[in-house]
């Protein structure tokens, strides 16, 4: 089964086979030493810039800026959810995230 992954809105929302998942203004904590100096990143997304999926594990490239330091960056690659049984699950987004910069290795630690 295929799964349309597309960003809308000039990267406002990621769509999932086209439903409106994931909005811009959340707050992730990361666990993103190449974001900013912070030990764990919060960052407020503020725009998708790219989507894909590894495997079950979708994953986006984000533009935001870190709440507590004012780094304003690009991420790596970010889990937001799973494809389970042709559906998507989100992932918890309130725990840690891991960023990658590989699509491969992003997994979720929350």
């Amino acid at each position: 089964m295929t799964t349309r992954l597309r960003i809308l809105d000039d990267g406002a929302w990621l769509s999932v086979d086209d439903s409106r998942r994931v909005s811009v203004s959340e707050l992730w904590r990361l666990d993103a030493p190449g974001f900013c100096e912070c030990d764990l990143a919060d960052m407020v997304v503020e725009n998708f810039l790219e989507t894909g999926v590894d495997g079950r594990t979708v994953q986006v490239r984000v533009y935001g800026q870190c709440i507590v330091c004012g780094t304003k960056s690009t991420t790596g690659w970010i889990p937001v959810g799973r494809i389970v049984d042709g559906e998507f699950v989100d992932i918890d987004r309130e725990g840690v995230l891991r960023v990658t910069d590989d699509k491969e290795e992003a997994k979720s630690s929350g």
